[in-house]
């Protein structure tokens, strides 16, 4: 997060139970905002930390086994093992199209898996696994909360922007998309700190 950012969301944390659920592994993103007061984080597309168990972990380990050979030989693919969810990265690759159907290839015959796009990276998280959405609606629900305002800019975002009605959850994109179940958008991250000097301001009020 930029400097700026972070005090805002600091300062908002204090009037407003806020959550970040995100696409890295818990430990690595509770490690990014342990100076930010939040009322939970959320890890690994929203299966972390309520939806873990050995059956996931395994299933992604099994992936993992299978993929690794197939991936080896191919220059700048890189594969994140985050326990519940794999990471196929291709930034570093030199041909990245060529990347990007060597991934498609090693992924063939994997099953129970919901596979979708990152920037510069391919997601493999269980079809059993809760996602954002999911997530979401029992962050809502155990912080006492009737409505939600939700920020997102990834593809697994859509999952929360369209899993509670639009009378509970006011969705924000970052970007314009034709796709998208978010109500609103905000053209670059760096909108983000208007809106959030806007919600400190009417809590203040």
């Amino acid at each position: 997060m930029r400097r700026s950012t972070r005090r805002l969301l600091a300062r908002a944390s204090m009037s407003y139970p806020c959550i970040v659920i995100s696409g890295r592994a818990l430990g690595d993103i509770a490690e990014r905002v342990k100076d930010v007061p939040l009322w939970t984080v959320l890890g690994n597309h929203g299966v972390e930390p309520w939806g873990r168990s050995p059956m996931l972990a395994r299933r992604v380990a099994e992936w993992r086994r299978r993929l690794e050979p197939r991936l080896a030989r191919h220059a700048g693919v890189v594969l994140e093992d985050k326990r519940y969810s794999i990471t196929l990265h291709y930034r570093q690759a030199p041909d990245k199209a060529a990347a990007r159907r060597a991934i498609r290839a090693a992924l063939a015959g994997i099953n129970g898996a919901r596979v979708f796009g990152g920037k510069r990276a391919v997601n493999v998280v269980p079809r059993a696994a809760p996602d954002k959405g999911a997530a979401l609606d029992r962050a809502r629900h155990l912080a006492g909360c009737d409505r939600m305002i939700y920020v997102g800019d990834d593809r697994t975002d859509e999952d929360a922007f369209r899993r509670a009605p639009q009378r509970r959850l006011l969705s924000i994109r970052i970007g314009r998309a034709r796709r998208t179940g978010a109500t609103y958008y905000l053209r670059t991250q760096v909108e983000i700190d208007a809106l959030l000097a806007t919600l400190i301001r009417l809590r203040a009020g």
